[in-house]
């Protein structure tokens, strides 16, 4: 599949754009960003110098992902989240003087495969979000998200796990049965997957899936 870029997108000579990569109307790619293939740039959609996104990575509408973030395979990145890069935000010097690209050190947000971001979400740098976590719309994440987490609020906190269709987990008792919703996530030892049937149990600071018997 080839590349596709339309003609009011900006993007750099010098980003490199893998094969059956689209980016759409008005989205900007800066230099040296690689994209890796399959990705969808939707529109609006800006990536910063030297970001780096894995394949079958999507961008929504208006997606800010800012210097020197990187993105693994199948990370999604909803409209008009924002992924930073500045620690200590300030547009002058203590003396005044208009701040250069020299005058502060960008740090960038991780994000490992398989995790989304949802729409307006913020994701505010240095943090990783760990493989098939997921961000809620309108999360202000502050801290590191473990894998699988399911992660919501202002500052996001977990809420409950996903496993890798992305559905919130639903607790089970001991003997492998479904209990009821309202059970909070810390009281079953494992969880199943109700769009999988994959069956989870916790692992140090996240799940595994638990094998067959």
């Amino acid at each position: 599949m080839a590349t596709r870029i339309v003609d009011s997108a900006d993007v750099s000579p010098d980003a490199t754009i893998g094969e059956g990569t689209s980016v759409w109307h008005l989205a900007q790619v800066r230099e040296g960003a690689r994209l890796g293939e399959n990705c969808i740039v939707g529109r609006g959609a800006y990536v910063g110098p030297g970001v780096q996104l894995g394949d079958n990575c999507k961008l929504q509408n208006y997606a800010l992902v800012y210097e020197p973030a990187s993105l693994a395979d199948g990370v999604f990145i909803g409209p008009a989240a924002v992924l930073t890069n500045d620690t200590y935000p300030r547009a002058i010097n203590p003396d005044g003087s208009l701040k250069s690209a020299h005058d502060w050190e960008p740090v960038g947000v991780t994000i490992e495969r398989g995790a989304a971001i949802g729409a307006r979400a913020v994701c505010v740098a240095p943090v990783t979000i760990g493989a098939w976590a997921t961000v809620a719309a309108g999360a202000v994440v502050t801290r590191d998200v473990p894998a699988h987490a399911l992660v919501a609020g202002v500052p996001a906190r977990r809420i409950g796990w996903v496993g890798e269709a992305g559905v919130r987990l639903e607790p089970m008792d001991d003997g492998g049965t479904d209990v009821s919703a309202e059970a909070p996530d810390a009281a079953p030892a494992r969880w199943r997957c109700p769009a999988t049937g994959k069956v989870y149990e916790e692992f140090e600071t996240t799940i595994r899936e638990v094998a067959a018997e």
